[in-house]
């Protein structure tokens, strides 16, 4: 009994290293993509002491992420990219006010499950988005804007269709359930400080070229 079970435990150690050692030869667990990706607001707002709502102007960017399989359908995606944006409350007691620009910098870490096909390989993903607000100006009407930085979810939906072995063309869609307080010093223009909920919720698709190590 001893002696058979030695030699079945030495069956399963070369039968999981051939195992092992095809996969890391076929298999390659890193992605890198890089993207143009367009940034669409879906945007509302709830401000105080002059109502209205808010309008949140679309973004072109560049962006890069990687991707780590811990096996052939699930894996990991780190999201990096920084978008700039025109902000404007409209429809207030006072008129329209612009409030400069903001420059964003999402952060976003999904799970993905990948569908094992050939050629065209979809997948589907969710994770959290941490939104960093800086550079904000606060245009030619307010003295000061500020953001609070926001946590969010983020869905993730696409495909990457394989060119050769190593490189690959992609397609992303993702939304993020993104909102943040928005606190405007107009002390000179109106006399007061206001406070504002704004829901920003981007729709972000992009199209990029991707390579595989």
């Amino acid at each position: 009994m001893k002696k058979l079970l030695l030699s079945f435990i030495a069956v399963a150690t070369i039968s999981i290293s051939m195992t092992a050692q095809e996969n890391s030869d076929n298999f390659k667990k890193w992605q890198v993509r890089l993207r143009v990706i367009t940034v669409i607001p879906y945007e509302s707002a709830t401000i105080e002491t002059i109502g209205g709502d808010v309008e949140i102007s679309t973004a072109v960017v560049p962006e890069l992420d990687f991707t780590y399989f811990f096996n052939k359908n699930w894996a990991a995606e780190l999201i990096l990219g920084t978008t700039n944006h025109d902000v404007k409350a409209v429809a207030t007691s006072v008129g329209d006010i612009e409030l400069g620009d903001v420059w964003l910098l999402p952060p976003t870490l999904t799970l993905q499950y990948h569908f094992d096909t050939e050629v065209v390989r979809p997948y589907l993903g969710a994770g959290l988005n941490y939104t960093i607000f800086y550079s904000a100006n606060e245009g030619p009407t307010a003295d000061d804007v500020t953001y609070d930085n926001s946590v969010g979810f983020a869905f993730q939906g696409g495909f990457d269709y394989d060119l050769n072995e190593k490189w690959f063309l992609n397609l992303d869609v993702k939304y993020i359930l993104l909102s943040t307080n928005v606190t405007v010093d107009a002390t000179t223009a109106l006399g007061a400080t206001v406070g504002a909920d704004v829901d920003i919720n981007p729709l972000i698709i992009g199209f990029g070229i991707g390579m595989k190590f």
